[in-house]
């Protein structure tokens, strides 16, 4: 008895974690790679402040801004600076939520 109650537990705590929808979601750049500045696109399903965080390939990180998401597609246009050639991971998060992926600067 006690099995099958642990069990149901289970359950209803795995389906519970895989249902919830994820608040920020489609992260993408263009161009990738680029020379001066690429667009950062992602959707929120609500308003919200995210952070931008870029992160190079020793794992520090090399440039963080916090935005203001609206609900649906948003766009971030990032201008390189004084960073170098190479491979980075951006990073976009809200208070639940990280997705990231990699650009090269040319």
């Amino acid at each position: 008895m006690l099995k099958k109650i642990l069990f149901l537990l289970f359950l209803l705590i795995s389906v519970s974690a895989f249902s919830q929808q994820k608040s920020i979601a489609k992260l993408s750049t263009a161009p990738n790679p680029f020379f001066d500045y690429t667009f950062i696109s992602y959707n929120s399903n609500k308003t919200q402040n995210v952070i931008l965080n870029i992160i190079n390939v020793l794992g520090k990180v090399v440039f963080t801004k916090t935005y203001e998401a609206l609900n649906g597609e948003n766009n971030i246009q990032f201008y390189k600076n004084d960073l170098p050639s190479g491979m980075y991971i951006y990073t976009i998060e809200d208070s639940n939520n990280r997705i990231s992926k990699r650009f090269v600067i040319k």
